[in-house]
């Protein structure tokens, strides 16, 4: 094809519609910063935390510098560590197995539900006698919001309950979504989220976030944030991180958290188109009965048998970008091989690693852009 006739790419993301759409107002934030010069917890940080607890309905907040901080500060302030076991799902990003390890806890890794994505209760129940088999002391289930749908934190809880576990909810892809009425963020124990870029909610770098009702929870894990400072900050009481969220990218958060509200619904909208569009020659996400979604990312399954690598090609070469969410497991990777899986093993977060792919997902993402995605897709698959 002559390159002058390839087709325009579209956005996997579209930051820069979002960053048009907000103009000035960033631009005055960032300024309001740099005419105050408090870079580091200045009065943008506790409004920040302020507004997220009205949104999220939780009664603590505590902003911090990554969504992977974020559950590793909850964990340290537990103090979680050797001997203990945490509960995670195999299908997700790394961070949530990493936050475990860096511990010197055991992540031992249960499978999914086919459907949602998200953890799945029963393979949770075999992964803690899994632990208890191995003599580690079952402490932490993570339920994982993936791709922005909220787990089944009902069954998870039930589960929890009857082993006394604490529930850390990572929402990381899954901040402003719900459950059963509620937003992510006064669900579980404590919620951890990031406002890296790419998240529904993200800052100009890297953030993140803890939510939670716990009084001496909050006060520990703002302790933790800054080296495990005391009443003095040359008296630290804790093992403690440099994990502060920078003022600046406050300032940012609290413009795009204007927005929110809006984007949200936008998503959903997008969702809906895509679900008209291919629902009928692709498996298309579905969510669960009592479940929001903020759409993180749209993942679909490719039929038996199709190549996928030959899919994102073909849809490449139409200007249609795609990502894949995940190539690999967390029990599939390297770093993470040794450690302990739930019995009966993970088949479904293997399968799910094989056929998955992302489409294109954003708040801005025009009818008519979408078409070509659409398009694109079916005539993929018809080839």
């Amino acid at each position: 094809m002559n390159q002058h006739l390839r087709p325009q790419p579209i956005p996997f993301i579209d930051v820069g519609a979002q960053r048009a759409r907000l103009g000035k107002s960033i631009d005055e934030a960032v300024s309001r910063v740099l005419t105050h010069c408090q870079f580091l917890g200045g009065p943008e940080v506790t409004e920040l935390e302020s507004q997220l607890a009205a949104f999220s309905g939780a009664k603590h907040v505590v902003s911090c510098s990554s969504g992977t901080d974020a559950l590793l500060m909850v964990l340290m302030a537990g103090n979680i560590g050797p001997g203990d076991a945490v509960l995670c799902p195999s299908f997700t990003f790394c961070a949530t197995g990493e936050a475990v390890a860096l511990t010197g806890a055991t992540p031992v890794l249960v499978d999914v539900d086919e459907d949602s994505f998200n953890m799945d209760a029963v393979s949770l129940s075999r992964g803690i006698a899994v632990a208890k088999r191995r003599g580690l002391k079952p402490k932490v289930v993570i339920p994982v919001d993936l791709f922005g749908q909220s787990a089944d934190h009902d069954a998870i809880a039930e589960v929890a309950a009857s082993e006394r576990l604490f529930v850390l909810d990572d929402a990381a892809q899954g901040f402003g979504a719900s459950y059963k009425g509620r937003r992510l963020g006064s669900i579980g124990h404590a919620t951890a989220t990031s406002f890296f870029p790419a998240k529904p909610l993200g800052c100009f770098g890297d953030g993140g976030a803890i939510f939670t009702d716990d009084d001496e929870l909050a006060v520990a894990l703002r302790s933790v944030r800054v080296h495990g400072q005391g009443s003095d900050k040359y008296d630290n009481v804790r093992l403690g991180l440099t994990a502060r969220l920078d003022t600046m990218q406050a300032a940012i958060l609290i413009e795009k958290l204007r927005i929110f509200e809006d984007e949200i619904a936008s998503r959903n909208e997008v969702a809906e188109r895509y679900a008209r569009g291919l629902g009928n020659v692709v498996k298309v996400p579905h969510l669960k009965p009592g479940c929001g979604s903020v759409w993180a990312q749209y993942t679909i399954r490719l039929p038996k048998g199709t190549d996928r690598d030959a899919f994102a090609a073909a849809l490449k070469a139409q200007g249609v970008p795609t990502a894949i969410y995940y190539p690999k497991s967390i029990h599939q990777q390297t770093a993470y091989r040794h450690f302990p899986v739930a019995d009966g093993g993970l088949p479904v977060s293997e399968a799910l690693s094989a056929d998955v792919i992302s489409l294109p997902m954003h708040a801005y993402l025009d009818e008519a852009t979408q078409d070509r995605v659409i398009a694109a897709v079916r005539g993929a698959l018809s080839a």
